[in-house]
């Protein structure tokens, strides 16, 4: 039986042997931390900008945790094109279900050193925080299942397969090949991936929404080369002012979001403080926040729209002259239950229909992700959280999450039987993708313990 059919128990695991795990956690969380840091001190950047060398040694580097966490077949794997990813496989026990445990191990770019406080690939201990590029993102993800199996160890009751892929941070561009590729080597009853957040330090999270994405270039041109702006200017307004006047209709005055066709999702339970949120986003004084409704609706259940890039003429460089064509990069997140292809055409047809003084608009279409919306009452959800409730001791929080994980989307297309489960290791302090990234180690302790529980509640279940 798998272990969705399963039937779920409040009393599977005694309060001794719950105890018994949280005391190996902590005795194991110490080699756990030193492996962490010899993690972070690879600057596995998958960007291609940046050496693959360092690609490579961090999934070397993963599969010698792997295997020192009890699993036997572990391989370096990859498509072609693709960056390395680490399988590691142990089989599961006659009628135990298989979970498989995902995280990632390549990293953003850096970005200044004169932004962090500590160098950003020398790990760094702050107020029980650890510093460093992908402390939290998704390195801690990768040490919660390397963790988890060691706390287990042989009395690991499932079958797992690890996979921690190499190419995340750039989009994952050939996970679906991957997934093809190796449809039979990453089968599995529960899929657990490790590369969301929790609520608040001490308040556990699982993800239960995602925002899709969908993301575009949009030119509008208007004159067939530059012209002299003093010659020609006020009879002719120049490509940068018609854009920008373009990009404001997409949002009325209050801030939200004003294309007709991007649908919204309903409400979440729990609310952002605003004064917690602002300091959180660093919002300045007196800017207004945008949107109307709950914060966590505006972030999680809702659509946003932002330019991400513009390309215009450079202030240093400027000349005296009307520029004829300008564009812009805008990115859409887009709410649970949207489909990318509607969403993507109901933008076209908004930017198209609201061309600033007849100015010619093209619109170049970019990448596309689903949105994902997890059932709240499944029997893995139930294991997940009394597990985490268990590790924190306090229920968690079902959130959503702003930011896209597109890969979901295709393992339930590939693995459409399967209960996926968005778990945390980060928290709203990690600042995962900018400077002064940290990970909060009391809390990667508990996320460890959490995991722990999980398979060990799984294997009960089935």
């Amino acid at each position: 039986m798998s272990v969705t059919d399963a039937a779920p128990s409040s009393s599977i695991l005694p309060g001794d042997r719950t105890e018994a795990l949280r005391a190996r956690t902590a005795a194991a969380f110490g080699a756990l931390r030193a492996d962490l840091e010899a993690l972070v001190r690879i600057p596995s950047v998958s960007n291609a900008e940046f050496d693959q060398a360092h690609v490579a040694a961090s999934a070397d580097a993963v599969v010698a945790l792997l295997r020192g966490a009890g699993l036997d077949d572990v391989q370096v794997l990859s498509v072609p094109s693709g960056a390395p990813a680490v399988v590691g496989r142990r089989a599961a026990p006659e009628g135990a279900p298989t979970v498989l445990l995902y995280a990632h191990h390549d990293v953003q770019p850096p970005g200044a050193d004169a932004d962090w406080d500590s160098p950003p690939f020398e790990p760094t201990e702050r107020g029980g925080r650890l510093y460093g590029r992908g402390a939290a993102d998704d390195k801690a993800g990768v040490i919660a299942h390397v963790g988890a199996l060691r706390v287990l160890g042989d009395e690991l009751g499932v079958g797992v397969t690890v996979f921690v892929e190499g190419e995340e941070e750039i989009g994952s561009p050939t996970f679906t090949q991957f997934l093809h590729t190796y449809q039979d080597l990453l089968r599995a009853d529960v899929i657990v991936v490790a590369d969301s957040s929790n609520w608040a330090i001490g308040v556990p999270g699982l993800t239960t929404s995602l925002r899709g994405l969908v993301d575009c270039v949009v030119e509008v041109a208007v004159l067939a080369h530059a012209v002299h702006s003093g010659m020609y200017g006020g009879a002719v307004l120049d490509a940068p002012t018609l854009l920008a006047r373009l990009v404001a209709t997409l949002h009325d005055d209050e801030g939200d979001v004003a294309v007709d066709g991007l649908v919204r999702a309903p409400d979440p339970t729990v609310d952002y403080d605003e004064a917690t949120f602002r300091a959180d986003a660093s919002v300045l004084d007196g800017v207004r926040l945008a949107g109307t409704g709950p914060i966590t609706a505006r972030l999680w259940t809702r659509p946003a729209i932002g330019v991400i890039g513009f390309d215009a003429p450079r202030v240093a460089s400027a000349s005296n002259t009307l520029t004829p064509r300008a564009s812009a990069k805008l990115s859409v997140r887009l709410a649970p239950g949207q489909d990318p292809d509607a969403a993507m055409e109901a933008l076209r047809t908004h930017l198209l229909g609201h061309a600033p003084f007849g100015a010619r608009v093209t619109v170049t279409d970019g990448e596309k992700g689903k949105p994902f919306q997890a059932p709240a009452d499944s029997t893995a959800m139930q294991a997940a959280r009394w597990a985490f409730a268990q590790s924190w001791g306090t229920d968690p929080v079902d959130i959503g999450i702003g930011g896209s994980i597109p890969f979901i989307a295709d393992l339930l297309e590939v693995y459409p039987d399967a209960a996926i489960l968005v778990t945390g290791v980060e928290d709203p302090d990690g600042r995962a993708h900018g400077a002064n990234e940290s990970v909060h180690l009391g809390e990667l302790e508990k996320v460890v313990l959490a995991e722990a529980l999980l398979l060990e509640r799984l294997a009960s279940g089935s």
